[in-house]
C-alpha cells in the first residue's frame, strides 16, 4: 500500500509529518517512515501522555479542576502537544519559503480529543453557567443493544462512583472542556495558516482541514466515539485551493478516503488505481455536483477487539442524503444480527430507530449496502 504522502514523495515532493498523522501506537509501529522525507516528530504517543510540560526548572502550575478527564492549568500553548506541533509547523513553513521543490506538509493535531486539558485561557472563553447537558441523553428508541457501548474512553474514570457516571454538573464541565479543546486546537491551526500567509505561500498551496472521527458528549447515552451514529461518523472537511475562491458549502456526500484521489487530481500527479475514493474536484468546481450517493462507515463490537475480548459483530453504516442505515453482522459477515434506520429529515438527532416499520426501505438500503460490503465478506478490505 502506498500512502498519500508516500505517493507525493514518490513523485518528487518533499514530505514531512508533524504530529498525529499515523496513530498506530498499539501496533508498536512508530509512524510510517516510508511516507516522509525526514523523520516524523510528536507523532508516536497516547492522548493520556499529553501532560503539561514547561521548560527545565519551571514548575507547572496547579490543576484547577477536580473533574476526571479535565485539567485546567494556566500554561502557554506549547505546554501541550498541539502548541509544540504548531510551533514546529510554523518553523517548517519558514524553511519551505525558499524551497525549489514542491512539498507536502502533514500537520496532525491531537485535540479536541480527551483529555480535556487545554490551557486555562481557552476554558475562560466559555461561561459554564451557559453550557447545557445533552438535550437527547437517552439511547434511541428501539435501538438494538449491540449498537450501544459503555463510553469507557471517558466513563472508566467515573466507574467508582455510586452510579458509575458523572454528576449532571460534571457532565457540563466535560462539555466545557471539549469546547476549550476545540478553541485551543483552532488557535494552533490559525498560527499555521498565518505562517502560510506570512511566508507568501498561500497563493500556491492547497490546504485541507479534516478530522478522523466525531465525538459524543452525552448524546444518545454515548460518550466519546466507537459508534456508527452520526455524531461519531460525521467530520468536518474544508478544502481551499488557489483556483477555488470563496467560502462555499455543499450538501454533497463525501468520504475521507476521497481526499487521496482529490489531492492527486488537483496536483496533477499520476493516479493510484488501487484507491477506492473519488476525486472531489467536480464538487470544488460546482458545489451542486455529486460524486457518490452514499458515505460508509463501520465499527466492531466490542469497540476494541483483542485476543481476550474477541470480535463478535461488525456494524456497517451507510449515510444517504436522508437516511442513516446500519446493518450489524456476525464476524464472518454472513448473518445479519440487527438493523438501524434513522430519518435525518424528521429526526436529525437519531432518537428513534424506524427500521421495523419500514421493511421495504430497509430491503432497498440493505441491497445498496451489500454492494459495498457483500455478504460473507467479513471485515471489509477498508478495515485493514
Amino acid at each position: 500500500m502506498v500512502t498519500l504522502p508516500q505517493h507525493f514523495k514518490n513523485n518528487g515532493y518533499f514530505t514531512r509529518g508533524i504530529g498525529k498523522i499515523f496513530h498506530n501506537w498499539r501496533q508498536k509501529i512508530e509512524g510510517d517512515a516510508e511516507s516522509w522525507s525526514v523523520p516524523e516528530v510528536i507523532h508516536y504517543n497516547t492522548h493520556a501522555a499529553d501532560k503539561a510540560k514547561l521548560s527545565d526548572g519551571v514548575k507547572v502550575p496547579p490543576d484547577l479542576s477536580d473533574v476526571p478527564k479535565c485539567e485546567i492549568r494556566d500554561v502557554p500553548d506549547e505546554a501541550y502537544f498541539d502548541g509544540r506541533i504548531a510551533a514546529l509547523a510554523v518553523e517548517q513553513l519558514a524553511d519551505l519559503k525558499t524551497s525549489k521543490e514542491p512539498w507536502f506538509l502533514g500537520v496532525g493535531f491531537w485535540k479536541p480529543h480527551s483529555h480535556f486539558n487545554a490551557p486555562k485561557k481557552y476554558w475562560d472563553l466559555y461561561d459554564e453557567t451557559k453550557i447545557s447537558r445533552a438535550s437527547n441523553p437517552n439511547p434511541p428508541k428501539n435501538v438494538p443493544e449491540i449498537a450501544l457501548h459503555d463510553g469507557r474512553e471517558i466513563m472508566r474514570d467515573f466507574k467508582k462512583r455510586p452510579n458509575g457516571k458523572p454528576t449532571p454538573v460534571e457532565e457540563i464541565t466535560l462539555r466545557h472542556g471539549y469546547y476549550a479543546n476545540i478553541s485551543y486546537m483552532d488557535a494552533q491551526v490559525g498560527k499555521v495558516l498565518n505562517a502560510l500567509e506570512a511566508n507568501g505561500l498561500r497563493d500556491s498551496t492547497i490546504v485541507v482541514f479534516w478530522s478522523d472521527h466525531g465525538f459524543h458528549l452525552g448524546e444518545n447515552s454515548f460518550w466519546a466515539k466507537t459508534s456508527n451514529f452520526e455524531l461519531d461518523a460525521r467530520v468536518p472537511m474544508i478544502i481551499a485551493t488557489p483556483d477555488h475562491k470563496g467560502g462555499r458549502r455543499t450538501e454533497a456526500l463525501v468520504e475521507l478516503l476521497d481526499m487521496y484521489p482529490t489531492l492527486v487530481d488537483l496536483c496533477g500527479l499520476p493516479a493510484n488505481d488501487a484507491l477506492e475514493g473519488k476525486s472531489l474536484r467536480p464538487i470544488l468546481d460546482d458545489s451542486a455536483a455529486m460524486v457518490k450517493n452514499a458515505a460508509f462507515t463501520w465499527h466492531p463490537r466490542p469497540p476494541y477487539p483483542t485476543d481476550k475480548d474477541q470480535l463478535t459483530a461488525m456494524g456497517y453504516s451507510m449515510r444517504t442524503d436522508r437516511y442513516r442505515f446500519t446493518e450489524w453482522r456476525d464476524p464472518k459477515g454472513s448473518q445479519v444480527i440487527a438493523h438501524e434506520l434513522y430519518d435525518h429529515q424528521n429526526d436529525p438527532s437519531e432518537t428513534v430507530n424506524i427500521a421495523s416499520e419500514n421493511a421495504d426501505l430497509v430491503r432497498e438500503l440493505s441491497s445498496q449496502l451489500k454492494a459495498e460490503f457483500p455478504d460473507g465478506a467479513g471485515i471489509h478490505k477498508r478495515d485493514l
